[in-house]
Order: C-alpha cells, then sequence, then structure tokens
C-alpha cells in the first residue's frame, strides 16, 4: 500500500487517537462528496422502486439504474473514498507487461476524516448491496420476474414486426425460384423427350457395326433405346419412331445373341490330354496340393460373356442363349474325352505315365514329393491272367491238343489294357471337367436355371461314357457265354474305379434329373450283376472240367486248371472289396448288411467254393492216370501247388476267414498223397523182407530152392528198383524241397532195407556167380534213387 502524497488533505482511516476533539470529527469536511456517494446509490434504489408508476418500458428502467450504479462505482473508487476514508486503489501495468494492483491509504500521524463522514461512507456502502439482496430475493419468492416479463413481450413485439415485414418478401421471392425452377425442368423435360426422337439416329452407326470389341459402348446405345422404347410405349404409344426403336432393340439384341455365340464358338476349345491327366492326379499326388485349374476361357471373353448374359437375362427376356451356351460347352466337353482317348490311343507304346513335361520337370527335382497317383490299374497281371485263363478255356472247350491251340493273345491284349485304362481315365475326367464347367456356368447361367443348364450340357458326354461302359458289360455277358472268364478281369479295375469315384460322381451330379443321377449306379449294377455271374461260372467251371486224358499232364505236375483258378483268386485278392460287393450284390438280404466284413466272408465263402470245386476235380482227374504212385504224385503236387500259392500270397487269411484249418487240411493231403506214393516201393522193399527165407544154420549147405528164393529175391528188388528209377524219373515235382524231402525219405527207407537184407546174406553162398545177383552197392541204389523227378538226369 502507498502513501498518499503530502499535499493532499489528511484522512484518518481508522479512530487511532481518540483524544483528538470531538467536535473537528464529527464536521462533514466534504459534504459535496458525501452527498454524491448516497445520492447515485439512493437514485438507483428510487428508480427500481418507482419506475414502475412513470414508465411502462422496463429497459428505460434498467439502463437509468445501470447508469446509475456505474457512476457510484466510479465515484466511490476515485473521489469518495479518498477524500472520505482516504482509500484509493487501482491497476498499473509495468515495463516488462505485469499487471499490479495497487491500494493506496494516507499515513498514520495525519489528520483523520471525520467519523461523520467515515460513518456515512460505510453505512452507504454496506446498506445499499443489502438492499439489493433483498430486492432479489423478494423478487424470486413473489415471481415478480419484470425484467423477464418485459423482455419476452419486447421480443414477441419485435419478432411480430419482423414477420410482417419479412414474411411478404420471402413469400415473393420463394414464387420467383418456384418459376425458375419450373421453366428449368421444362426445358430439360424438353430436351430429354427430344432426345428419344433422335436415338435411333444416334445410335445407328454402333448398332450396325455391333458388339465387337466395343462392348461397353454397344450396351449403353442399347440402353438408350430400351429407354425410348419404354417412352413411346407410354406416353406417345401411336408415334412411328416407337415401331423404329422397338426395330433398332431387337437387332441389337440379336446382335448381342450373336456375339454371345460367336464368343463362345471362337475361344471354346478343348482340354488338352496333358492338363486333363495333371487335373485328375494332382489330388493325391504331391504332399502339398498342387490344384490344377483348367481355363476353358480367357479372362476378356469370359467377362464379356457374363456381361452379355446378365444382360439378356435382365433386359432381353430371352432365355435362347442358355440352350446356346450348353450346346457348345456341351460339345467342347466331349471332345475333350475323346481327346484324351484318342491320346491313349496314339500312345499305346508307352508304358509311362503320361503328364505334361514342366509336371514331370517339377516332379523329378523335388525329391521331398510323393510319387503320381493315378486310378488303380494293374495291366500286366490282368493281361497275364487273361492271357493263361482265356489258353485255358480255348483249350478245354475246343478237344484240341493244348500245344497247338494255345494261340499269342499279346497283341490283343494290349490293346484291351489301353481301353480298360483309357475308359478308367476318361471317368476321372468327366468328373473333373464337369466339375470345371459347372464352375464356369454359375458365373454366365442365372441360379435358377443352373441346374438344368447343367444337367443339358453333361448329357452328351455322359451319355457317351455310359454307353461305353454298357458296351463292356455286353461284351462281358458275350464272353461269359462262350466260357471266356477272362471277361470278369476286365470288369474288375473299371468297377473298382466307379465305385472310388461314385460319392464325387454324385457330389458333382447334385441337382440334376434323377434320371441322370441314375446312369452311374445302374452301370454300376450291371457290372456286379455280370461279375457276379462270371465268378459263379468260372467256379461251376472249375468243378466240371472234363477229365481227357490229353488234357492230363504225362510227368504228374501241376495241372493248368489249379494253376489257372490260384492266378484267378490272386486276381481276385487284388480287387477282393470289389469282388465281395460283386457277390453281395446277388445276396436276396437287405443292402444294409452289406458291410466290409460280410462282403469279405462272402469272398471267402467263394474261395473256398472254387478250391473245393478245384480239390474234387482233381481227384477225378487223377483217376486217369493208370499208376497209382504217379496220380499221388500229380495230386501232391497240385495240392503244394495251392498251399504255397495261397501262403506266399493273402489268400490263406481269406479262406481262413471261413476255415480255419484249411492250411492244415492241405499239409494232411500231402502226406497222404507221399504216403500213397511210398507204397508203390513196396513191391522192391518187398524182395527185401524176410518172409520166405529159408532158415539156415551156419556151416549148412543150402537147398537148391532155398538158394533159388534168395535169387528171386535179388532179381524181384534190381528188377523192380530199375523199373521204378526208370518210369519215375520222367516224372515231376517242381518244389524242390517236397523233391529233396520225398527222395531223402525214401532213400532212406530202401537203403536201410537194402543194408540189412545183404547184412543177412553175407554169409550164405547161393550162387557161384554173386555179382550176377549182387548188382548194386547201397550207395548206387541210393544214387538212383537221388535221380528221381529229375528229367534232365
Amino acid at each position: 500500500m502507498l502513501t498518499g502524497d503530502p499535499n493532499d488533505e489528511d484522512v484518518s482511516l481508522f479512530d487511532a487517537e481518540e483524544d483528538a476533539g470531538k467536535k473537528s470529527k464529527s464536521n462533514i469536511k466534504h459534504p459535496v462528496a458525501s452527498f454524491f456517494h448516497l445520492f447515485f446509490r439512493v437514485s438507483a434504489v428510487f428508480v427500481y422502486l418507482l419506475c414502475g408508476f412513470y414508465s411502462r418500458s422496463f429497459i428505460a428502467c434498467m439502463v437509468t439504474i445501470i447508469l446509475l450504479l456505474s457512476c457510484d462505482f466510479w465515484t466511490v473508487k476515485n473521489i469518495t473514498g479518498r477524500l472520505m476514508v482516504g482509500l484509493r486503489w487501482w491497476n498499473q501495468v509495468d515495463d516488462d507487461g505485469r499487471s499490479h494492483w495497487v491500494f493506496e491509504s494516507k499515513g498514520s500521524g495525519k489528520p483523520q476524516a471525520s467519523n461523520s463522514e467515515a460513518r456515512i461512507f460505510w453505512i452507504g456502502l454496506i446498506v445499499c448491496p443489502v438492499l439489493w439482496v433483498v430486492f432479489v430475493f423478494s423478487t424470486l419468492l413473489s415471481f415478480n420476474i419484470k425484467w423477464l416479463v418485459s423482455i419476452l413481450s419486447s421480443f414477441e413485439s419485435r419478432l411480430m414486426q419482423l414477420e410482417n415485414s419479412i414474411i411478404p418478401v420471402h413469400k415473393q421471392t420463394e414464387n420467383l425460384q418456384r418459376l425458375q425452377e419450373n421453366v428449368d425442368k421444362t426445358l430439360s423435360c424438353m430436351d430429354h423427350v427430344i432426345s428419344y426422337y433422335h436415338v435411333a439416329k444416334d445410335t445407328d452407326r454402333i448398332i450396325r457395326e455391333g458388339p465387337t470389341g466395343r462392348l461397353d459402348e454397344y450396351l449403353a446405345c442399347i440402353a438408350k433405346i430400351q429407354k425410348a422404347v419404354e417412352y413411346f410405349q407410354d406416353n406417345n404409344p401411336d408415334s412411328p419412331e416407337l415401331n423404329t426403336v422397338k426395330a433398332r432393340f431387337e437387332k441389337g439384341k440379336e446382335l448381342l445373341e450373336a456375339e454371345f455365340r460367336s464368343l463362345l464358338t471362337r475361344y471354346s476349345k478343348p482340354v488338352p490330354p496333358i492338363l486333363i491327366l495333371d487335373a485328375i492326379s494332382v489330388d493325391e499326388e504331391l504332399e502339398v496340393q498342387e490344384e490344377v485349374v483348367l481355363e476353358h476361357l480367357p479372362e476378356a471373353v469370359l467377362q464379356d460373356i457374363i456381361c452379355i448374359a446378365g444382360w439378356l437375362v435382365e433386359y432381353g427376356r430371352n432365355q435362347d442363349f442358355m440352350n446356346v451356351y450348353f450346346q457348345i460347352r456341351s460339345n467342347q466337353l466331349d471332345r475333350s474325352i475323346k481327346g484324351l482317348k484318342d491320346h491313349f490311343r496314339k500312345n499305346s507304346a508307352s508304358s509311362g505315365i503320361l503328364y505334361s513335361p514342366a509336371v514331370q520337370t517339377k516332379r523329378k527335382d523335388t525329391p521331398t514329393k510323393k510319387a503320381p497317383k493315378r486310378p488303380v490299374y494293374i495291366p500286366g497281371t490282368i493281361r497275364k491272367a487273361q492271357n493263361l485263363l482265356k489258353q485255358y478255356s480255348q483249350h478245354g472247350l475246343d478237344g484240341k491238343k493244348g500245344g497247338s491251340n494255345l494261340t499269342p493273345l499279346e497283341g490283343k491284349d494290349d490293346v484291351l489294357d489301353i481301353e480298360i485304362d483309357s475308359y478308367i481315365h476318361c471317368i476321372s475326367a468327366f468328373v473333373k471337367l464337369a466339375q470345371s464347367e459347372y464352375a464356369l456356368l454359375t458365373e454366365i447361367i442365372p441360379e435358377h436355371h443352373q441346374k438344368k443348364t447343367f444337367d443339358s450340357l453333361i448329357q452328351e458326354a455322359l451319355d457317351n461314357l455310359m454307353l461305353e461302359g454298357d458296351n463292356i458289360v455286353s461284351a462281358a455277358r458275350r464272353a461269359i457265354m462262350r466260357h471266356d472268364y477272362s471277361a470278369v478281369l476286365t470288369i474288375f479295375p473299371i468297377l473298382r474305379h466307379l465305385k472310388m469315384n461314385k460319392s464325387e460322381f454324385d457330389a458333382t451330379l447334385q441337382g440334376t434329373a434323377a434320371s441322370t443321377k441314375n446312369k452311374l449306379p445302374t452301370l454300376i449294377t450291371s457290372m456286379e450283376t455280370i461279375g457276379a455271374k462270371a465268378l459263379e461260372e468260372f467256379a461251376d467251371s472249375i468243378k466240371n472240367d472234363p477229365d481227357k486224358e490229353y488234357n492230363m499232364p504225362k510227368d504228374g505236375t501241376v495241372h493248368e486248371l489249379t494253376s489257372n483258378a490260384i492266378l484267378f483268386l490272386q486276381q481276385l485278392l487284388d480287387f477282393h472289396e470289389t469282388a465281395g460287393a460283386m457277390l453281395a450284390s446277388q445276396e436276396t438280404s437287405s443292402a444294409s448288411s452289406y458291410t466290409s466284413d460280410f462282403n469279405k466272408r462272402l469272398l471267402s465263402a467263394y474261395i473256398c467254393k472254387v478250391l473245393g470245386n478245384l480239390q474234387l476235380n482233381l481227384l477225378s482227374k487223377s483217376k486217369v492216370y493208370e499208376d497209382s504212385a504217379l496220380s499221388a504224385i500229380f495230386l501232391h503236387n497240385n495240392y503244394n501247388y495251392i498251399l504255397k500259392s495261397l501262403e506266399k500270397s493273402e489268400l490263406i487269411q481269406l479262406v481262413t476267414v471261413t476255415q480255419k484249418r484249411a492250411e492244415t487240411s492241405y499239409r494232411e493231403l500231402i502226406e497222404q498223397q507221399i504216403d500213397t506214393y511210398q507204397r508203390s516201393w513196396l513191391k522192391v522193399t518187398e524182395h527185401l523182407t524176410d518172409r520166405n527165407m529159408p532158415v539156415f544154420q551156419p556151416g549148412t549147405k543150402l537147398k537148391d530152392k532155398e538158394r533159388q528164393v534168395i535169387k528171386d529175391k535179388f532179381k524181384g528188388f534190381n528188377d523192380g528198383l530199375e523199373e521204378l528209377c526208370k518210369i519215375q524219373k520222367g516224372w515231376a515235382i517242381p518244389d524242390k524241397e517236397q523233391r529233396d524231402f520225398i527222395r531223402q525219405a525214401q532213400k532212406k527207407i530202401v537203403s536201410d532195407a537194402y543194408r540189412a537184407f545183404l547184412h543177412r546174406c553175407a554169409n550164405i553162398s547161393f550162387t557161384k556167380n554173386p555179382e550176377k545177383y549182387h548188382k548194386y552197392r547201397p550207395e548206387e541204389v541210393e544214387e538212383m534213387i537221388e535221380k528221381l523227378f529229375d528229367t534232365s538226369a
């Protein structure tokens, strides 16, 4: 706080000196200042209280009160406060730009202001604000907000005045704007209508030139023509312009349909066979799948076709383009499959898997990838079985010598292999191509026409495949009528492939007509029926094979009927699931019982039936041999061949499903035939027994009759040994293990008996020429037996 200037009058703020004279303190030194200190305040209060009497304008009263209070504020701050109580304040800004509040007071020791002036000052300063506070609360409590009511009334009055002055102007302006808009709309409509009359002329050149190369522009012109047609139909149906634009629209639609046909015809090409092979091989070929995309149309052409098809559906009111689409694409689908067939025929000399060079290189250089897989088919095995079975069929039915009738069949079967392989691949190719065609069709054909169009599209190719399958079934049926049971082997790989792909085939044909979906199941049923018939007739043919001498091996080796039957059964093992299903299809039980185990039991029962028929036939054939030993060798060889073949393959597991003791039974049969064969040597060894041997004492001379008995025994043994060795040397036991076993057993029996006989006759003098009767030493006998069953010896 700053001390006042010494030239100013002294003003006392506090009553510090009580001993000052009473008279001097009670005097009012500044009457004018004291008057105006109260005048402005009191005047504002009176104006507030009395304004309602002399004026109804609240604003005038409010302005007057604010002016009076403003004057009071300035007077107190600058004059009365300094004169009456010695106080003053203000704000100043220094050179640094900082603001300071300054409060000034007269210094102590100076003559103080009078008490009257101080009292007047403080009472006026305090009482008036108190009064205003009282006025505020009284006004709020009485809800008598004069100023608010006055403001609202004044505002309403002014709004009414403004409305009365502005609304006419606004209405006039609005009318002018509406007139302007109407004029603009009229001009625009006139231009629009006039443009319809010029559409035919403006679009004539583009329509005549057609949509080729400028499809977007062409469709825009067609849209203009269509709008013109709609305008004239709605507003002036008798106008000659309507016929003109209608004709122009129909012409444009025809050209669009022609462009649709042209694009499809020009760019639709058969899928190359190499790409088809890659596509059907890619599913299981690599650890990481690499899908081969079959691109039927270039992308730009496809987009144009989609655009045209969309316009024809929405505006053309014509579905003829869908017929055009399925006719063209159906032809390409059929050509693609026929091209694959031709590819197989042309590459019939190649035994490798047919792939594109790019894919081959990729697979060769990637060691971590799996080997490619295609439809399972074993042409070599089937060809061998077919040759043997066909030779057997011809051999058994023609009644001619086997050697002269076994004509080479390799060339014919090579062609058959190719046809089978081709048909199997064509089935897979059809599924892949049909899936690809459906994916393409969904982009072009409307959704509610897709299934019907797809059904029509695949009919030609599907019918050709089914016809070829029916031809295979018919050929198999004719072959069975000729007792050519090799035909069943042709059906096996095809049938297995059809059944493996049936689920994917059905999924591809989902939504098509029932007649379309039933074509593959019908073909499968036909193949199962003819296959089951062939199996049954083959089993009967095994049982009823004629017992003819020319048909029997002279050396007692394995009969070709046995080898053919076993080879046929081994081929069934490669297709055991298919064969089981064939047999199950002929069962009268419900289809729900056709499980894998059920089919396996049926196949096991069938194999046992064939083996049983074969065993009966072999027993019958063995009776053709006059020599029982040769008959035993014949049965032994065949039984052993059957057992070894069953053990080498997995046929023994199938046989034991229904016959647990099959292996033991065959071993017992083999042992029985060995015993039968060994009994043929009794006519040799019986001369070495003690029967009819004379009883003699050492040193006693034998009688002539007794000597003759011993001579006959030696002679009988020698003659029998030489005869059997001569005969049995030409017999055959193909199994080395069995051959050695029979030789060793026979050597032991004969040589032991011969040594014992020589030992008994060692000290007997029964002839003057012992070397005449004692022709062979035991070692020589063993050597002779060792040469049995060896034609090379």
